[in-house]
């Protein structure tokens, strides 16, 4: 985008905003909120800072460089609060991180709050944080220190004490019309018909009774949560000065969360519908036209085939996708010893130019069991009786299972659940050291540095759980916490163990092992261009269902990755390599070894990894 040239008024006639129109009247159709909605990116736009300016212009491709490491936490469990984190920037880059994902920050309501995620106001930040003030100067400092950053901004719902709801609650008009709100329960019963429960066992149904003011309030999520009526052009208006707010205090990327409940259709499950995918085409070209080197990162935890919708087909929607499916098969392939719904989702999910994953292995949330159900028939399993497999093998019950986690949501009619846990308790580390099993504890560090060697070696943006870089087990005293014991993500929610840190030197402790493992495979990511996320993958056959292998070809440099996922010595048949044109001798990037062009055979240790270049 080419701001020399422009006007204010550049704004009334661009292509993109004849762009932003067509959609627009697709869906509202309103002269006069048009008319407000073009000032308000007038006024967005002329409010921009002069250094964000200078990103719009030189830097809106950041996020595929292959040097974007990223990290998410909670700030409260991270440091404290806001100021605090000032002084973790030196730990932050020593380990090499670039791209920091603050948890919910703004402030939410009191008590139950979902995480952070039941928002009363979206202008403020959480005042046991800190102010909106010392969050603009930690994002400015992080920045000169190259650290690029995101927030979540929750589009579906406000906390029932947002200032809108309060007002709708007291019986304005203008603002029960940002929300689904009914005299009867009529309407909610029809939806209930076809709309899926988010929660069943903890918040049943999709509607809320208040008898206070006598309404029926669609609650998707939990009753403390209301969803936004989409339908009402005003909603759009106030959500868009609310994320143009956000971009201008100089955040690099928005988290758009629980996208695809975002508009209501009965008959229908209120779940990706086209008019979301209209939304989000509209909110990309307004940030395209206001703050162009503004990321939007889609949460979408829906079927594989949905995730991808969220990038846009033929218009931009979000350039970040959450690579849920690729984290569920990396646990899958953990647990089965067995990698080929890896490479059969890896082939099958293509991206469009501009789409980029962010890569993960656990998040602040459960993991849910969402894999290819026609690809576990094909392979000769019943899906829902390897859900129970994968459900029992990672709460740690099934016969020789290395994990310990907790469920989630268990479903005591139809047993499915989900699963809590820290990466290194469900890679085994914490049952190896209660059982004080040396060899156990070898095997689950072993695990925890696989992972790691695959996601940084994958295109997009890798981004590590704060406390997974020391290996941090789960912490039970949750249970104690009446707030927070019937939830048990907080397993893997704990405090930042900043004395763990000090072990970071000692290569004899876990801490050590693994952030010094993780630190070295950054360092090698952001030497070599051959990461950079516009470099696709192509998976190799082979007959070892244990081995997962792939190749990317760049301009200057090729890389060959090679992963064991399984506790026994591998072999693998250069044949695999040489077939697709690729040449030996390579050496291993991370420990040095050559593999020449004599050997038939690669011999590939437990759980070990290559990265041949």
């Amino acid at each position: 985008m080419n701001r020399k040239n422009e006007t204010p008024y550049d704004l009334r006639n661009g292509k993109k905003i004849r762009q932003l129109k067509t959609v627009y009247d697709k869906i509202y159709n309103s002269k006069s909120h048009w008319k407000r909605l073009v000032e308000l990116l007038e006024i967005s736009y002329e409010q921009r800072p002069k250094y964000l300016q200078d990103l719009d212009r030189n830097d809106p491709d950041w996020y595929v460089e292959e040097d974007v490491i990223g990290m998410t936490f909670y700030v409260d469990l991270f440091a404290g609060n806001i100021k605090s984190i000032k002084n973790k920037i030196p730990y932050l880059k020593e380990l090499g991180i670039t791209f920091i994902h603050f948890m919910p920050l703004l402030q939410s309501r009191e008590g139950q709050n979902d995480g952070g995620y039941a928002v009363k106001n979206y202008k403020s930040i959480e005042p046991s944080l800190g102010t909106m003030k010392e969050f603009q100067e930690l994002i400015e400092l992080l920045g000169s220190n190259n650290i690029k950053t995101c927030i979540d901004f929750v589009v579906n719902h406000t906390a029932k004490e947002h200032e809108w709801a309060v007002k709708a609650a007291a019986g304005d008009e203008k603002y029960q019309k940002m929300y689904f709100m009914y005299d009867t329960d009529e309407i909610p019963k029809r939806f209930e018909q076809t709309v899926p429960e988010v929660f069943p066992k903890v918040s049943p149904g999709n509607f809320t009774y208040y008898e206070h003011f006598d309404k029926w309030v669609f609650t998707s999520f939990y009753e403390f949560q209301w969803d936004l009526n989409f339908q009402n052009p005003y909603v759009f208006e106030q959500i868009i000065d609310t994320l143009l707010f956000l971009t201008n205090k100089g955040v690099n990327a928005i988290r758009l969360d629980a996208i695809p409940f975002m508009w209501k259709t009965l008959g229908t499950t209120c779940r990706n519908l086209p008019e979301v995918h209209m939304i989000l085409q509209m909110i990309h070209l307004i940030t395209d036209i206001v703050c162009p080197s503004v990321i939007l990162l889609g949460e979408a935890i829906v079927e594989p085939e949905e995730i991808v919708k969220y990038f846009g087909v033929d218009q931009i929607e979000c350039q970040q996708m959450y690579n849920a499916t690729y984290m569920v098969n990396i646990w899958n392939a953990l647990a089965t010893r067995d990698t080929r719904l890896l490479k059969i989702d890896q082939d099958r999910l293509k991206l469009p130019p501009w789409g980029t994953w962010i890569n993960y292995i656990r998040c602040h949330d459960d993991i849910g069991w969402g894999f290819n159900e026609e690809a576990v028939r094909n392979l000769g399993f019943t899906p829902e009786a390897h859900k129970q497999f994968l459900i029992s093998f990672y709460e740690g019950v099934f016969p020789g299972s290395f994990a310990a986690g907790e469920l989630y949501e268990f479903n005591s009619q139809t047993y499915d659940a989900r699963i809590s846990g820290t990466l290194a308790s469900l890679c085994g580390l914490e049952k190896a050291l209660k059982a004080k099993d040396r060899y156990q504890v070898e095997l689950a560090h072993k695990r925890i540095q696989l992972v790691f060697g695959l996601l940084m070696a994958t295109p997009g943006i890798p981004l590590i759980y704060s406390g997974d870089e020391l290996a941090t087990i789960n912490d039970y005293s949750y249970k104690q916490i009446p707030s927070k014991a019937h939830d048990s993500r907080w397993l893997h929610r704990r405090p930042f163990d900043w004395k763990q840190v000090e072990n970071t030197k000692d290569l004899n402790t876990s801490e050590g092992l693994i952030f010094n493992c993780i630190k070295h495979l950054i360092e090698i990511r952001k030497a070599h261009s051959i990461f950079n996320a516009k470099i696709c993958i192509k998976t190799i056959e082979t007959d070892n269902i244990a081995l997962y292998s792939f190749y990317k070809v760049g301009n200057d440099e090729n890389l060959i990755g090679i992963f064991n996922f399984s506790e026994d010595r591998q072999l693998m048949d250069t044949k695999a390599f040489t077939n697709q044109g690729l040449t030996f001798p390579k050496q291993d990037l991370i420990q040095g070894k050559v593999i020449d062009s004599s050997m038939d055979k690669i011999l590939v240790g437990p759980y070990e990894f290559l990265w041949l270049m």
